[in-house]
């Protein structure tokens, strides 16, 4: 995938899609927009930094140590929330 710019920034529709489509691929199962994927047991904590990976290289910033709320990752609504929070401020900082 490549990554997005200021110009494409994303809208929620898309990175719901995006998250759900890579959590499948990776988990083998589908997950719900707010299934709870990490009290499911369904990701470890290798898992969790590759998600983090994935969300750094696809929407093109940096998630600092001070990001790494559980909160922010567990479901896919709750990190499709972060995903537009940080690109909404990086723009606004462009």
């Amino acid at each position: 995938m490549t990554t997005q710019h200021t110009a494409d920034a994303p809208t929620a529709a898309v990175v719901t899609g995006e998250l759900q489509e890579f959590l499948a691929k990776n988990l083998g199962r589908d997950v719900a927009p707010d299934e709870d994927y990490f009290a499911l047991g369904l990701v470890n904590s290798l898992f969790a930094m590759a998600l983090v990976g994935f969300v750094e290289q696809r929407y093109g910033f940096e998630v600092d140590v001070d990001d790494l709320d559980l909160g922010h990752f567990s479901t896919v609504d709750n990190l499709t929330r972060f995903v537009l929070a940080k690109t909404a401020a990086r723009e606004a900082a462009a």
